[in-house]
C-alpha cells in the first residue's frame, strides 16, 4: 500500500502571494494529498465512531482578495457541512501539518463540549498524551502544547471556551514542516493515531457523557 506524504511544493502553495495562485497551487499541490488521506482514514474513523464519514476539503470560496493562510480536508458526520459538528482536520499552514479533533464557534455543541471537558478535566490532563497541542481559534496559527499547560490554565481556557461564542476547541497533533517531510512519514498512520487517540474526546463532544470511562477500542 503506497504511502500518503507531503511535498516541499505542499508548503510552498501557501506561500503564493496572490489570491489566484494561491489558489491554483492548492488545487494542484494539495489537495490530491487531502483526498488520497481522506479516502483512506475516513473509512476507519466511519468504523471507530459508528458514524457515516463525509469528507469535505476547504473551497475558500468567500475569498476575494486575501488568499488562505491554511488549508485543510474536515472528515464530519454530515454530508452537507461540517463546521456545526464536531469532526476531524487533517491540514496545513506554511510551516507545519496538522491534525484536529475540532469543535469550531459555528458548532451549537461548542459550548457544552468545553463544559463537558472541565467536568472531566482530571481525566483530560492523563488521557492526551503530552505532546499533543491546542488550539483556540483555527484561524489563528499558535498553538499551545499540553504539557506545557497546567491545570489552572486549561480550566481557564475551557472555561472561556465555554462563555465565549468566538472561541473554539481544537486538540490534536502539530507536525512541524521540516519533520513533515522527512521520508519515513506516513500521513494516514500518524492521522490514524491521532484520531483514534482522540475519539474518547470526539465521543464526548457528540453528547456521550460516559466516553472516558466507557470507551471500548473499536
Amino acid at each position: 500500500m503506497s504511502r500518503v506524504t507531503l511535498s516541499q511544493e505542499a508548503f510552498e502553495a501557501l506561500t503564493v502571494p496572490t489570491l489566484a495562485g494561491r489558489m491554483e497551487a492548492i488545487e494542484q499541490h494539495i489537495r490530491p494529498i487531502f483526498r488520497a488521506f481522506a479516502d483512506k482514514v475516513a473509512p476507519l474513523l466511519s468504523v471507530w465512531t459508528q458514524e457515516e464519514m463525509f469528507v469535505h476539503i476547504a473551497k475558500h470560496a468567500r475569498r476575494t482578495v486575501n488568499p488562505p493562510q491554511d488549508t485543510w480536508v474536515a472528515l464530519a458526520p454530515d454530508a452537507r457541512g461540517y463546521k456545526k459538528h464536531p469532526h476531524f482536520q487533517f491540514g496545513l499552514w506554511s510551516t507545519h501539518a496538522f491534525f484536529w479533533l475540532a469543535v469550531i464557534y459555528e458548532s451549537p455543541s461548542k459550548q457544552a463540549f468545553a463544559e463537558r471537558l472541565l467536568a472531566h478535566l482530571p481525566e483530560i490532563l492523563t488521557l492526551i498524551p503530552e505532546t499533543f497541542v491546542w488550539s483556540w481559534n483555527h484561524m489563528e496559527k499558535p498553538y499551545v502544547v499540553h504539557r506545557d499547560l497546567t491545570p489552572s490554565d486549561l480550566e481557564k481556557a475551557l472555561t472561556h471556551a465555554s462563555r465565549v461564542k468566538a472561541a473554539e476547541v481544537l486538540i490534536g497533533r502539530v507536525l512541524p514542516k521540516e519533520e513533515a517531510l522527512k521520508d519515513d512519514v506516513d500521513l494516514v498512520s500518524l492521522g490514524e493515531k491521532t484520531f483514534h487517540t482522540l475519539l474518547p474526546l470526539y465521543r464526548l463532544s457528540r453528547g456521550h457523557e460516559d466516553a472516558l470511562t466507557t470507551y471500548v477500542d473499536r
